[in-house]
């Protein structure tokens, strides 16, 4: 993804889960997902789509059981 997506994407999620600790850090060899951090901790990837010229993008958290303890 583009620099200007990430700042764009980072921004959206921060607004919409109302803090500024979320980061979306590009991918080295993937130009279609982004890994999403709370902090330090790797929570996801966004993953973008684009199909008859419309651009969406998927969000995928992953929550391992130890960490509902």
């Amino acid at each position: 993804m583009k620099p200007d997506e990430i700042r764009k994407l980072e921004a959206y999620l921060n607004r919409t889960f109302k803090t500024s600790g979320i980061q979306v850090k590009a991918m080295p060899r993937k130009k279609d997902t982004a890994e999403i951090y709370v902090g330090e901790d790797f929570v996801g990837t966004v993953g973008k789509d684009t199909d008859e010229g419309e651009t969406s993008y998927h969000v995928t958290i992953t929550v391992l059981d130890i960490d509902l303890d």
